[in-house]
């Protein structure tokens, strides 16, 4: 009998505070998963590794070079406007509450994401698979879901905003928005420190009355948990989190039980690093024409040279004048180069990317001599200090920026980010449009391992050890459901 299969996505869990969650007896439900399975506790996100982009990679199995989800802020060249996913509620508001709702609820499926690279869901509903998902940010799949109409709350939401039908798993449970069937759980549209409850709702209400074969249940709780009370705050969000996997595991007479009928795969999207100063983008700008919100409408006084979008420890810089762009580009570059708080300015030149930072210029490409843990074969020259790496027998290795090289360059390679790449150095965050950080708390975004490294764990799927891959990135797991489930995808993800 081939095992249902439950993949729980822990916003930001960070592999050291869930050991010491498991070590403190606060999370027994991933503890039993640890124990039975195998745990990799340095998964690399990819780049921004920010939610929309690392939520993409996971439910596709490709970079961003391929899922074209840039960012959680980005610049949409066709449409002359900018993207706001949800930085924050004041950066929401800078761009229109309706806009940014619009884009990340609809556009970023249906329209953002192509519609060749196909999700997790599309893979097994093709194969007849039962597929289902909680609130997450990419759920494309097969089936039409109307919008909800069954309380008070989801009536008012979608006679304001959400009135269009979606395509999603069989099994769909979004917010109060979308819901393919009643089960008597309630997620207040959302709404931050209920999420976690609802997704624990919703999969136990699955798992008692038999509605999947593959689950996605969204845990992002932590993620916010963390960005306001810090990284070393997260036992206490990830005992949260765990209380709802117990949940499913009581729906199915418990863990025992559980366990023999479904297999478990549980990660992070991306880890949480301290934040103690922002970085202001528009004041280091201030010299060019930048496009504000609202500049894209007609009759704006000046024509913007460039738009600025930050997304937590990461940014992103677009030219906007395709004929300035070769006299631009090197300008922005200078300028970010000379900010405080910016590790890495990343750019294409040619056929090369080039990363400057404060230890010397690297600049490399696809084929070569080297090769990286991933087996990927690069070209490289200039200064390998620039991402902390050093060469050994052939092999590039950066531990302090994992999978440098492959992360860079499908970031930079996706047609829709920006022309200046921007991570943080450790300590610093990028300011967003609302004017908001989390100076004093927690967050993520560069292609530092600090925030870059996230836990995966798993039983009942998957090989029997961590060392069956030299890294593990957020793409292996498509290919693991896949496997599980005999279906050979690897050439639609990319693996």
């Amino acid at each position: 009998m081939t095992k249902k299969v439950v993949l729980a996505v822990i916003d930001g869990l960070k592999p050291s505070m869930l050991e010491r969650a498991v070590a403190s007896g606060r999370a027994p439900a991933l503890a039993r998963v640890m124990a039975e399975g195998v745990y990799v506790d340095d998964c690399v996100a990819a780049f921004p590794s920010v939610t929309p982009v690392c939520a993409a990679s996971i439910a596709t199995g490709v970079g961003p070079d391929a899922h074209h989800i840039p960012s959680m802020n980005w610049w949409f060249r066709g449409e002359e406007r900018y993207v706001e996913y949800g930085s924050s509620f004041s950066a929401s508001r800078q761009f229109g509450f309706v806009r940014s709702l619009t884009d990340t609820i609809y556009n970023m499926n249906l329209a953002h994401l192509p519609k060749d690279v196909p999700t997790i869901f599309e893979l097994l509903d093709d194969a007849d698979i039962r597929t289902a998902g909680t609130t997450y940010l990419i759920y494309r799949g097969r089936h039409r879901h109307e919008a909800a109409k069954d309380t008070a709350l989801a009536r008012l939401a979608t006679a304001t905003l959400f009135r269009h039908a979606v395509y999603g798993p069989r099994e769909l449970f979004y917010a109060d928005i979308f819901a393919s069937r009643k089960t008597g759980c309630r997620g207040q549209l959302g709404m931050p420190g209920v999420r976690d409850q609802h997704a624990g709702c919703v999969g136990s209400y699955l798992v008692e009355h038999d509605l999947f074969d593959f689950l996605l249940l969204s845990l992002p709780d932590n993620d916010t948990w963390s960005h306001r009370n810090g990284p070393h705050s997260q036992p206490t969000s990830i005992a949260a989190a765990d209380k709802q996997l117990e949940r499913l595991m009581h729906a199915a007479g418990g863990p025992d039980a559980f366990l023999e009928e479904h297999a478990v795969i549980v990660m992070a999207d991306h880890s949480h690093a301290a934040v103690e100063m922002g970085i202001p983008l528009d004041a280091a700008f201030e010299d060019f024409a930048v496009a504000p919100p609202l500049a894209a409408r007609a009759g704006a006084d000046v024509e913007p040279q460039v738009a600025l979008c930050p997304a937590q420890r990461s940014a992103m810089i677009y030219a906007l004048r395709p004929e300035d762009r070769d006299d631009l580009v090197p300008q922005l570059v200078e300028t970010a180069a000379e900010l405080e708080g910016v590790d890495l300015v990343v750019f294409k030149r040619g056929d090369e990317v080039v990363v400057r930072s404060p230890r010397g210029e690297l600049r490399f490409g696809k084929g070569g001599d080297l090769s990286d843990p991933r087996g990927e074969a690069w070209s490289v020259e200039g200064d390998v200090a620039a991402v902390g790496a050093r060469i050994e027998d052939g092999l590039f290795l950066s531990p302090d920026y994992p999978d440098a090289l492959g992360r860079l360059w499908s970031a930079v390679t996706c047609p829709t980010a920006g022309d200046v790449l921007l991570s943080a150095e450790p300590g610093y965050e990028f300011v967003d449009w609302g004017g908001q950080d989390h100076v004093g708390g927690g967050s993520h975004g560069s292609l530092h391992h600090s925030d870059s490294h996230g836990a995966l764990l798993w039983c009942g799927i998957g090989p029997d050890g961590r060392h069956a891959k030299d890294q593990w990135t957020l793409r292996d797991v498509v290919p693991m459901v896949t496997q599980h489930f005999g279906l050979e995808v690897g050439a639609a993800t990319g693996v």
